[in-house]
């Protein structure tokens, strides 16, 4: 079945009001455990300024907080440890560019028409589609992105008070070009020598937190261009993990065996480490994890820089902070690199939140959560309503409250061919316990796991008569979820 056949078309003519009550429709009848309004600030309570920390390709497993046996990361976990651990949070769309318009907007790619990382320079995020930064600039904050912006147009087309942005799949690292601009005004590309692009980045976040703003209060976006390919470190941090082992995952060698159990187009996809001549940084497992994790550590060191300026201007406990990113990576299972697939280590993402006014610090939590849940998490800090056609929902009660019924199944979709690893579009549904995963091009071929018996995705029961019911059942949920989320055709400026 292809995604022509099962989407609900959406057109770019349709008006905001049609748009928009079509997605609020939907919502409210599949996506319903999706849906939440937020409490409004209690009167005269001051709203809290928010931080949102995004990392690029940064594993659910890639912090010490979750266990790393090599990384440390105490400034990440110090979000986590003194706010709740999300440790089954997930991207609906592995990729760049549509998984941060994903969390800007609180839609999923199909809705939003951004599907790809392709024409980043012209296309844009629907003009009556607003970004959760948008509503908070209208209910009095002053709004701030700065790093590895890399959506449509770079988002450059939005109202920000100070942007400093990078809109480009290659980072430069040695030569970081970013714009800049206030007001809703940004500037040309400017390239700036011998300057670690994520050190300049903190460094315009910390001038901006220092500038006067009265009692408004201030929403500050921190995207960090590492640890993306090519994966430069830091002149601290050139001899980090001299030595140190980087043991194989236990599928590194599948490709040895013919790779059982795995359709053709995952056996032909070309994001292998150690075969391509399109990736060099990824020639092998042991340097290209090495200069991932030093990348993160690297990150690592300016989160810690904004931790000690809020705590100097004795602002911490007055800002909530959210730590996520906007996809996995692949770090040698199957001997692939990169994220793009709906396996476990592309779509698994960290999740923390620190805000000690309505979270309990060591809070821990297993529920399913998504980057759709994203924005309207933050419009519920501030104490604003939740739009209808936002089809996720605020995560900040679980940080009360466990809750088994928070979501049970969810759709994934992605969409962008051809593509640098030839990883053929697809779509799936993941349950607590299971996925199916539909590579849509012809052939059409399927992937199906049972999650709980078998973790790390090795052993494909699709076609197994022994579970036919299970893969109707899958197979039926996947297509109602697709149909439940509208579709809109990509905008361009």
């Amino acid at each position: 079945m292809t995604d022509q056949n099962n989407a609900r078309s959406v057109t770019p003519k349709t008006s905001r009001r049609e748009f928009l009550q079509t997605s609020a429709a939907v919502a409210g009848t599949m996506l319903a455990p999706e849906m939440a309004h937020a409490a409004p600030a209690a009167k005269g309570k001051k709203r809290p300024n928010l931080i949102f920390f995004l990392g690029e390709g940064q594993r659910a497993d890639a912090l010490s907080l979750a266990g790393h046996p090599l990384l440390k990361t105490p400034n990440h976990d110090r979000i986590g440890k003194e706010g709740v651990h999300f440790r089954n949070a997930f991207c609906t769309n592995a990729l760049c560019a549509p998984a941060r318009t994903v969390a800007l907007t609180g839609m999923y790619s199909r809705s939003t028409g951004a599907l790809s990382n392709e024409h980043m320079n012209k296309a844009i995020v629907p003009r009556d589609i607003p970004l959760f930064t948008d509503l908070l600039r209208e209910a009095g904050y002053e709004i701030a992105l700065v790093g590895k912006t890399h959506g449509p147009s770079g988002y450059t087309d939005r109202n920000w008070d100070y942007y400093f942005g990078r809109n480009n799949p290659g980072n430069f690292y040695n030569n970081p070009v970013f714009r800049e601009g206030r007001k809703g005004v940004v500037g040309e590309q400017k390239k700036y020598k011998n300057v670690y692009p994520d050190d300049l980045a903190t460094e315009r976040a910390l001038a901006w937190l220092d500038e006067d703003r009265g009692d408004k209060p201030f929403c500050l976006l921190v995207w960090f261009v590492a640890p993306h390919e090519p994966f430069f470190r830091p002149r601290r941090h050139l001899d980090l993990y001299n030595g140190a082992s980087i043991p194989k995952p236990a599928t590194f060698d599948d490709d040895l065996k013919g790779y059982p159990g795995k359709p053709q187009c995952f056996i032909d996809a070309e994001n292998k480490i150690g075969t391509t001549d399109t990736h060099i940084a990824c020639a092998s497992l042991e340097g290209m994890a090495k200069d991932y994790y030093a990348g993160l550590v690297a990150c690592d060191d300016n989160i810690g820089r904004i931790f000690s300026y809020l705590e100097k201007k004795n602002i911490l406990d007055d800002t909530a902070i959210l730590h996520t990113s906007d996809h996995g990576y692949f770090l040698g299972e199957w001997r692939m690199f990169d994220k793009r697939s709906m396996h476990e280590p592309s779509i698994r993402v960290p999740m923390m939140v620190r805000y000690p006014a309505r979270i309990p610090a060591g809070t821990v939590r297993d529920e399913m959560i998504l980057d759709v849940d994203i924005a309207p998490t933050f419009l519920d800090l501030a104490g604003l309503p939740i739009p209808k056609h936002i089809q996720g929902k605020s995560i900040l009660p679980l940080a009360q409250k466990s809750d088994p019924e928070f979501r049970k199944e969810w759709y994934y979709e992605y969409f962008e061919w051809p593509n640098p690893e030839a990883v053929r579009p697809h779509r799936g549904i993941r349950t607590e316990e299971h996925k199916l995963i539909h590579y849509t091009m012809e052939p059409p071929a399927f992937e199906m796991y049972d999650l709980k018996n078998d973790p790390h995705e090795t052993n494909n029961l699709y076609g197994n008569p022994r579970h036919a019911k299970l893969q109707a059942r899958l197979m039926a949920r996947m297509d109602a979820l697709q149909q439940a989320v509208p579709k809109r055709e990509p905008e361009h400026a």
